[in-house]
């Protein structure tokens, strides 16, 4: 997953074993929380999908194909083909219980250790992507004036030697903080899509950054970044199809940046091949859709019932993120497509019906998308996981942000970060709201929480060294 950047910028070997130590705490956290929830599909409370996953684990396994033994959340019935759950989960469940035998507590430790090692590392790889121009505007400025280190500009009154450069300590920070982010480290233990999908999510970013850099200086974009990319969306979007609507936006930023320095083509060519690797990855599961319900349905089947049940008139104007709509009696039960089709129709009239109500139910789901307190509706685990991560992250991650605010390099590189940030999470907030679809959005931040933790520390650092009180 790594770009090019590490051959421009090595990583010196101090900053190795740090970021080795750090990826060892992640793992083992996560693995400790995973032997806590054990050999159970329910585990935690709440989070409801795992059973999902593991039925069709199971079910692929016993060569039943995408189906359940029994009529199952939302609409499918028994035996009968379903596509509204990520295949590519599904598979890798299936690939884990064909190993392991069946048993959760097998995928819960699989991923304990992939996510513990992969989404630290990604982190920590966009960590050094954000910050890179800092980190090249300071050496170009060691140049010019002949100083012996680079110190980022509020360590810059510190004698050189009492103080460490941010752009490089930033991303090692970003590393720990998702190391032991609360909710990183809960949901990596469960049989849910969310650290496989942040991570390739993050991945994708951190390799969009280097196309945008590339195009806006108007310098070749390389094959294996724009390979990387198309991968990375590719298997994004197999895991949570949710990820396609920003596809377009990533493009036209892209082509946006690339026109601005007249090199188009440059950035038509890469959306050309990224749209290739999508479709080679899609057209597999629409094909199948196909032949399983005769007629089209490009991948999942859960994006009508997602508008349809998140704007159902029962919730009035506050949303209840965890209450499922009543499906309507006249569905066309056993055609999976035909209902995504229906329920989307239902959505949608639901938003033309009463457009005052819905925007008073979106303004509402900005509460359930953000929440960061404890709940007495929710288990106690939950809580923790919450306040340990965003509530206890958010002050850092605002901070950073404001700091980064007076880097003009950074302002001026970064635009397509706060471009993700603030699509993904309007999306939600205009479709389905949930703690977890914010997570996605946390980990574009960190960085900025890593770059204020590595601010605090220099501080600190220099006023030992100035035997400050």
């Amino acid at each position: 997953m790594a770009s090019d950047m590490g051959s421009r910028s090595g990583v010196s070997r101090r900053d190795k074993v740090i970021l080795g130590a750090i990826l060892v705490v992640a793992v083992l956290l996560r693995v400790g929380v995973a032997l806590y929830l054990g050999d159970v599909v329910d585990a935690p409370p709440l989070l409801t999908d795992q059973r999902s996953y593991h039925a069709l684990g199971a079910r692929l396994l016993e060569g039943h194909g995408f189906s359940f033994a029994k009529a199952w959340y939302p609409f499918t019935p028994a035996d009968t083909p379903t596509a509204h759950w990520s295949f590519l989960y599904s598979l890798i469940v299936a690939g884990v219980y064909g190993v392991f035998g069946i048993h959760p507590l097998a995928m819960r430790l699989v991923q304990a250790v992939v996510g513990g090692v992969l989404l630290p590392l990604v982190v920590y790889r966009l960590g050094r992507r954000i910050f890179e121009p800092v980190t090249r505007e300071a050496q170009g400025d060691r140049k010019r004036d002949g100083s012996a280190s680079t110190v980022a500009p509020l360590a810059a009154a510190a004698p050189p030697a009492a103080a460490i450069s941010l752009a490089a300590a930033a991303p090692l920070a970003a590393a720990a903080v998702t190391a032991v982010y609360g909710y990183f480290v809960l949901y990596a233990a469960t049989l849910m899509t969310e650290t496989l999908f942040i991570t390739v999510l993050v991945w994708s970013l951190e390799v969009s950054l280097g196309v945008a850099r590339a195009l806006g200086k108007g310098q070749r974009v390389q094959r294996s970044q724009t390979l990387q990319l198309g991968l990375s969306l590719s298997l994004g979007t197999l895991l949570r199809q949710s990820l396609l609507p920003w596809v377009p936006v990533l493009f036209l930023y892209l082509a946006w940046v690339a026109w601005r320095q007249r090199v188009l083509g440059a950035a038509v060519r890469v959306a050309a091949v990224v749209g290739v690797m999508l479709a080679a990855a899609i057209l597999p599961w629409t094909y199948r859709n196909t032949r399983a319900y005769g007629q089209f349905l490009l991948l999942n089947s859960n994006t009508g019932y997602a508008m349809y049940s998140g704007q159902h008139p029962m919730h009035g104007t506050r949303f209840r993120e965890f209450d499922a709509a009543p499906l309507p009696e006249d569905l066309a039960w056993g055609n999976e497509a035909a209902m995504d089709g229906q329920l989307m129709a239902l959505g949608v009239e639901f938003v033309l019906d009463d457009p005052g109500r819905y925007l008073l139910l979106s303004l509402s789901r900005v509460r359930a998308f953000f929440e960061f307190w404890p709940t007495p509706d929710t288990t106690l685990i939950h809580n923790l996981g919450r306040v340990g991560s965003f509530g206890l992250f958010l002050p850092f991650m605002l901070y950073g942000l404001t700091l980064g605010g007076r880097e003009r390099a950074l302002v001026r590189t970064n635009g397509l970060l706060f471009l993700f940030a603030a699509f993904y999470t309007v999306l939600h907030v205009m479709t389905w709201a949930m703690v977890r679809y914010r997570l996605p959005v946390d980990a574009a931040m960190i960085p900025w929480a890593g770059w204020a933790l590595a601010d605090l520390g220099n501080r600190v650092l220099v006023r030992l060294r100035r035997g400050s009180p």
